[in-house]
């Protein structure tokens, strides 16, 4: 009895988590339109590699449309088996996908297609943690690994276009720079996320639970960022 009162306890936290970060979200959505311009330089195009390489860093960190992808994905490499290949191929198409934005090919409604990236990502890691409480088996199969690891590195495509557009008419130094700065901040952005997923949670009995509270919270996230980018 005691310890059903406090998992319930606990998902009536989950929910109010999920509450707060989803309020929180829209309050940044909604009040800053810098955060969703994505250009750390204020709309300048680089013009030293030192310039360029913090606008690497900073594009996927002001982008919190791409920040919520980003962290989902090391979310999604804690739940399944051989995980990590999903944020390293969605790094890696990012990078083909700002070189498709610099040699002129159009993906057409990227911005679109990144919220909704966000939406299913969010999605598979609240699904996943309900299917790991009632077959174990589902988190261990490569082969959902794979199916995610694939659609993460067609999401990477376009989030990587739309990491290009900060950097349209560098010399190829800054171009260099800004693909190093963004490559790298994503891989620690993941990186820590499965670490601290792995290390604070990885025996709480509440894993699940604050796993489903965070991909409910980054799926409204996603669904913010869409419905602004529709109705603006």
């Amino acid at each position: 009895m005691q310890y059903k009162s406090q998992l319930t306890r606990y998902k009536s936290l989950g929910l109010k988590l999920t509450v707060g970060l989803t309020l929180t979200v829209l309050t940044l959505v909604g009040s800053s339109q810098t955060v969703l311009a994505h250009h750390p330089t204020g709309g300048k195009t680089p013009s030293t590699v030192f310039e360029a390489l913090l606008s690497g860093f900073g594009h996927p960190i002001i982008g919190l449309d791409h920040l919520a992808f980003v962290i989902a994905s090391g979310l999604l490499a804690t739940q399944l088996r051989r995980g990590w290949i999903i944020p390293v191929g969605f790094v890696l198409t990012a990078m083909l996908g700002t070189g498709l934005h610099l040699q002129a090919v159009t993906l057409p409604m990227a911005e679109m297609w990144i919220a909704i990236s966000v939406i299913v990502a969010g999605g598979l890691i609240a699904s996943e943690s309900q299917c790991q409480s009632s077959d174990s088996s589902f988190s261990e199969s490569f082969g959902l690994t794979l199916a995610v690891a694939i659609a993460a590195a067609v999401a990477g495509l376009f989030h990587g276009y739309a990491y290009g557009e900060s950097i349209i008419g560098a010399e190829m130094g800054p171009i260099a720079a800004y693909l190093t700065g963004f490559t790298f901040i994503q891989l620690v952005i993941a990186a820590a996320t499965y670490t601290l997923v792995r290390v604070t949670l990885f025996s709480s009995q509440y894993r699940r639970a604050i796993l489903r509270a965070l991909g409910l919270a980054i799926s409204s996230f996603g669904l913010v960022v869409l419905g602004t980018g529709l109705f603006s």
